[in-house]
């Protein structure tokens, strides 16, 4: 493809038990046919939706480079697609486990990981019993036709994420998520605002069913930079092509031009960091 579009496919599968391997390989190799350069899968794709309870289990998560993210590796290159996937990562050092994303390209070279900064705990999703918040802030991924960023479900509902993401220059948030179809009322206007306002594409694949009495469901989304709803569908597969002249254009219109005046909020966010310790 022309570096100047990314052809993302929306793939709302999980790839749990018995011949995932095979089953992930064969939906990637699928989206390939159809002309992808990135296939966004929900969040945790390897994994039953382990916070539907608050027990977690030593394998429920794994080391750096451990096998999902070989699993994903090896699959991205056997069909020569890159692939935003992501396991709970367990840090080497401090023991701590991280729900993270993992950015592989056409090659199954690892280009990024992200740690999601904002975790609920609630029925169907006790996060926090399974995690803890990362403490780096999203940043741009290089090594794809356009420059794009991740953030993780709840990381949505912060819009400064999105918004420090497009003041980076990225041109497409990607953001696996596990949400509830009855929540879906919610998120539908975030995903539009925080395009409109940071300027770039955002696309969200949520986990497709219902997982241990937690009603998750709810469509893929795909939002242009100008607030445009591109894709919505609960359908396993769709494609949508992301143009890098459409994040320019509405960066050069409103509000996209206005300045981002990152030192006045820096100062006042850092006030209320002391405030809140």
């Amino acid at each position: 493809m022309p570096d100047d579009t990314l052809a993302l496919a929306l793939v709302s599968e999980v790839f749990v038990g018995r011949g995932r391997e095979e089953r992930l390989a064969e939906r990637l190799a699928e989206a390939r046919g159809l002309g992808a350069d990135v296939v966004l899968l929900p969040e945790l794709p390897l994994d039953p939706w382990v916070p539907a309870t608050p027990l977690a289990r030593d394998e429920d998560a794994e080391p750096p480079e451990g096998p999902r993210h070989r699993l994903l590796a090896e699959a991205a290159a056997r069909a020569g697609v890159a692939v935003v996937g992501g396991a709970i990562v367990r840090d080497p050092e401090s023991g701590q486990r991280h729900g993270t994303a993992l950015v592989f390209d056409a090659q199954g070279r690892h280009l990024a990981s992200y740690g999601k900064l904002h975790l609920p705990e609630e029925p169907g999703f006790w996060e926090t019993s399974h995690y803890v918040p990362a403490e780096r802030p999203p940043e741009p991924v290089s090594g794809l036709p356009l420059s794009v960023g991740v953030q993780i479900c709840s990381d949505i509902n912060r819009p400064e994420g999105s918004h420090l993401l497009g003041a980076l220059g990225v041109e497409a948030i990607l953001a696996p998520r596990s949400s509830e179809l009855a929540t879906y009322a919610r998120w539908r206007p975030v995903f539009i605002a925080n395009a409109l306002t940071s300027c770039a594409y955002v696309a969200s694949v949520n986990r497709p069913d219902p997982e241990q009495d937690v009603l998750i469901g709810g469509p893929s989304i795909a939002v242009d930079p100008n607030g445009k709803v591109l894709v919505e569908t609960t359908e396993r597969l769709a494609i949508v092509t992301l143009e890098r002249s459409v994040v320019l254009a509405a960066r050069a219109a409103y509000p996209g031009y206005l300045p981002v005046r990152a030192r006045l909020y820096a100062d006042a966010w850092s006030a209320v960091a002391q405030r809140d310790g």
